[in-house]
């Protein structure tokens, strides 16, 4: 077999691929040679704007399968009867650091699934907890300012953290999930995902349901204290990365049981508490979870960069017979993600393998831009109505309709009888056992203690005061031993 011919970009041999043109021998470099020049322009755009958030991430491809009928629920047809399977891709990352932060870190975990469907591509883009720390995308930037590097420190500072959350009483209870023991997973295979928002479900015959998804690891819980985490972290910065790649290669093939909560939509008008509220949940006795399929991971990517890097996954990628809901975070990040991937890798994005449809091909009038490749060719026209057959609509909705009334303005949520930002936190520390409640008082009051204003602490230590007083009373007294020391 010969061998094949370096060439530079434009198809032309390469000579030398070892020294630099000069002028005589030891003499200076020649701008005109065009491989040098190449190379180097090209090393100099090698990196692409890093993602404000999920930055850090890992992923790889499996499918996901149908295990259970959902039928009377919604008409997607990636969900249409047991045994279809779809292929997918899952990108799995922390929330806060930066791409070059390290894998074992106190964090959300970013559980984003791409579902490559018949209809179009599916993406659910959801975490590795049900609940988050704010109700209204307006918020959003200033909360992750405060998590992100102070301007001044060039680090994550404390003072930033809890003043935010001292303002934020509703972020009580991802803080205590976010505090407790499952917030450091062992790796990737060893958390639950969940949608978190709320989303609908249509049926054939014009149903409505709101739906919350739950996928539950089939590899068991697993994680890891905050002494565990230092250690790792200092080991092996790459430790979830390595542990998805290591398994997936040794053929452990991770999977998940997707399970459903289900809330018919005449209901939520009426319910307790604020349905679409991204910080709260719905309780199990409620709305029982039901089971839908399985997913499973089995092939890694071949290049991390354009396949995980590169992975653009926006909630408002829907499909027939799912839809949004009133959820106002869910509405904030249906404009929020598209716009951060055609920021980052430009209006076609959707035209790269990992993010373009595989089982349907994309029919639309989009055209020119960033690295535009218009295969429609001479004839194609781009503008609709037209009358060169090209692709129309169907006139058939994805969702059912969301009904709206009143006034325009900035509204606070409505409320519900139950709507308060403390109760579900106190649930949730009641269910702890005396060592997992010990662990989240010692690592809340881990870094609230190093809070420099007196008055942070106190409206932080009135937050969990009204989730459960034990909660309160037990922060308090370990924030001033840590504070007398």
């Amino acid at each position: 077999m010969s061998q094949r011919v370096l060439t530079t970009e434009s198809g032309a041999p390469v000579a030398d691929n070892q020294n630099s043109a000069t002028a005589g021998v030891g003499g200076p470099l020649l701008l005109q040679d065009q491989h040098l020049l190449e190379k180097l322009a090209r090393f100099n755009r090698e990196r692409i704007p890093e993602r404000v958030v999920h930055a850090r991430g890992s992923g790889a491809y499996g499918h996901f399968e149908v295990t259970d009928d959902v039928t009377d629920f919604t008409h997607a047809d990636f969900l249409g009867g047991v045994g279809k399977r779809t292929e997918v891709f899952v990108r799995f990352s922390t929330v806060a650091d930066s791409l070059g932060g390290a894998d074992a870190v106190r964090d959300p975990r970013g559980f984003a699934v791409k579902f490559y469907t018949g209809e179009g591509n599916y993406d659910l883009v959801g975490n590795n907890t049900p609940v988050f720390f704010i109700k209204d995308p307006i918020k959003f930037p200033d909360f992750i300012h405060s998590q992100k590097r102070d301007p001044f420190t060039g680090r994550q500072e404390p003072d930033n953290v809890w003043d935010f959350w001292a303002h934020s009483p509703e972020a009580t209870h991802q803080v205590t999930w976010l505090m407790g023991d499952r917030g450091i997973p062992a790796s990737y295979r060893h958390m639950n995902g969940y949608g978190s928002h709320t989303y609908q479900w249509t049926n054939s015959r014009g149903e409505a349901f709101f739906v919350k998804y739950h996928f539950k690891t089939n590899q068991g819980i697993r994680s890891l204290s905050s002494e565990q985490a230092a250690e790792i972290a200092g080991k092996d910065p790459n430790s979830h990365q390595t542990d998805l790649l290591q398994a997936i290669e040794r053929g452990v093939h991770p999977s998940w049981t997707l399970h459903v909560q289900l809330m018919p939509a005449a209901e939520a008008a009426d319910y307790r508490f604020n349905p679409f509220d991204l910080t709260k949940v719905w309780p199990h006795q409620d709305y029982p979870l039901r089971r839908v399929g399985r997913l499973v991971l089995d092939r890694n990517p071949d290049n991390v960069f354009a396949e995980v890097e590169q992975a653009a996954f926006s909630p408002n990628n829907f499909v027939p017979g799912i839809g949004p809901s009133p959820d106002k975070m869910l509405q904030g990040r249906l404009f929020a993600y598209a716009d951060a991937h055609r920021y980052r890798l430009g209006v076609n994005h959707t035209l790269l393998a990992v993010n373009a449809p595989r089982a349907t091909t994309a029919q639309n009038y989009g055209r020119d831009g960033l690295m535009a490749s218009n295969p429609q060719g001479r004839y194609a026209r781009n503008y609709e109505p037209n009358s060169y057959d090209g692709p129309a609509e169907t006139g058939r909705p994805l969702s059912a309709p969301l009904a709206v009334n009143g006034h325009t303005g900035t509204h606070a949520a409505p409320q519900h009888t139950k709507d308060d930002d403390f109760f579900q936190a106190g649930e949730l520390f009641r269910l702890m056992s005396a060592e997992e409640k010990s662990r989240l008082v010692a690592n809340i009051a881990g870094g609230l203690s190093q809070v420099s204003r007196d008055d942070v602490i106190e409206k932080n230590l009135a937050h969990f005061h009204a989730a459960d007083p034990a909660y309160g009373r037990r922060v308090e007294e370990a924030v001033r031993a840590l504070r007398e020391d």
